[in-house]
């Protein structure tokens, strides 16, 4: 795959206009493939190299790339935590909800890709916040109980008992109405698949079970 010189702050992959606003993230998971791939992503250089864009830069580049050929989701989803630039990312994502409501482009829907850390990295419950401005929800559970996540996930000091956090998330964005909540883990990595079915679903999520090299959907 050949990388463009120029990191990129929006991107594509399949039916969606996706948003690279940090590569900051408290996990250092064993199956990122960030570290796999040398930030790379399909032809695109994800690797901001600590130059965070600004709101009004993603919006300015959105804007740009959804001009250019249909799309169905618009996805924050990059190499780090989106939650990581909570504000940025819910300025973004009522800028979106203005286009649709002013019929600026086709319907789309609105995707929150995280690793379910979210109020631990911000203090607070931010999914009443994320409630207002996100459609679909995404969420790391990766794992059946919390020694196994913090193998997986390998999280940074203060978040070693994050495993407990991300179900917590995934409850609340369960009890949110959001239209579609999902929780997946990843094959091969040393997590029960079943059981983290069983826990996605008590939890009230839709379970996904994404290969191994899955990347960012």
């Amino acid at each position: 795959m050949q990388t463009t010189n120029a990191p990129k702050t929006v991107y594509r992959f399949g039916d969606g206009v996706y948003i690279n606003l940090t590569n900051r993230c408290p996990n250092l998971c064993a199956f990122c493939i960030k570290t796999k791939w040398k930030m790379n992503f399909h032809g695109n250089n994800l690797n901001l190299s600590g130059n965070e864009p600004s709101a009004g830069e993603v919006v300015s580049a959105l804007e740009a790339e959804l001009k250019k050929a249909p799309f169905k989701e618009v996805v924050f989803c990059g190499y780090g935590e989106p939650t990581m630039r909570l504000e940025t990312l819910l300025f973004v994502a009522q800028t979106l909800k203005g286009w649709m409501a002013q019929a600026k482009f086709p319907p789309f829907k609105i995707r929150l890709n995280t690793n379910g850390l979210g109020n631990l990295i911000n203090h607070k419950n931010i999914v009443p916040d994320l409630a207002k401005v996100v459609d679909l929800v995404n969420i790391s559970l990766n794992a059946q109980d919390a020694e196994t996540w913090k193998k997986i996930v390998r999280p940074a000091e203060g978040y070693e008992d994050g495993f407990d956090a991300v179900r917590d998330f995934i409850r609340l964005c369960a009890a949110a109405g959001f239209e579609r909540v999902v929780a997946s883990c990843v094959d091969q990595t040393g997590a029960d698949p079943a059981a983290v079915k069983k826990i996605a679903e008590a939890d009230g999520a839709i379970f996904y079970l994404r290969s191994f090299l899955d990347a960012q959907d």
